[in-house]
């Protein structure tokens, strides 16, 4: 639930937001909306495949700072000329904020979804890199397991 394509609910229903102008800021605000914590990216171009129905919003210009994305400016609640190849879509990184019992919080940031990017570690109240030095297969192995990546 917290990465895909993104749709809003307009007059009973569901529809896709075009990704014209469609950055970080917006995938912020979807991320937040959604309670799935901060945004990693914002990909164009139906990275999650085409939706169906009405593209209810085109033109997003969110500041990254609303708490919904219907808070942001647009270009108004109506059927846009875009494609469905141009659907807007959000990946979030989870939600993960503390540590979780038996063990420090880990998260991978900077790539695309919770399975992959660079390993960052909770300590002393904030979230910090990890060296790679000696780091091997074995470790990443037991970072995808904390992390139910497999």
């Amino acid at each position: 639930r917290c990465a895909g394509r993104v749709e809003v609910q307009h007059d009973g229903r569901w529809g896709t937001v075009c990704d014209d102008d469609w950055g970080l800021p917006d995938a912020a605000v979807v991320c937040r909306q959604l309670g799935c914590g901060a945004a990693l990216a914002a990909p164009p171009g139906a990275w999650f495949g085409e939706g169906s129905g009405p593209i209810w919003l085109n033109g997003l210009r969110c500041r990254g700072t609303e708490e919904r994305l219907v808070l942001c400016r647009h270009r108004g609640w109506r059927p846009h000329v875009c494609a469905h190849e141009e659907d807007a879509s959000a990946v979030c990184s989870g939600g993960l904020q503390r540590p979780s019992p038996g063990g420090p919080a880990v998260r991978l940031v900077g790539a695309m979804g919770r399975c992959a990017g660079r390993l960052e570690i909770f300590h002393a109240g904030r979230w910090g890199t990890v060296c790679d030095d000696l780091w091997g297969l074995p470790d990443a192995a037991v970072v995808c397991r904390q992390l139910g990546c497999g």
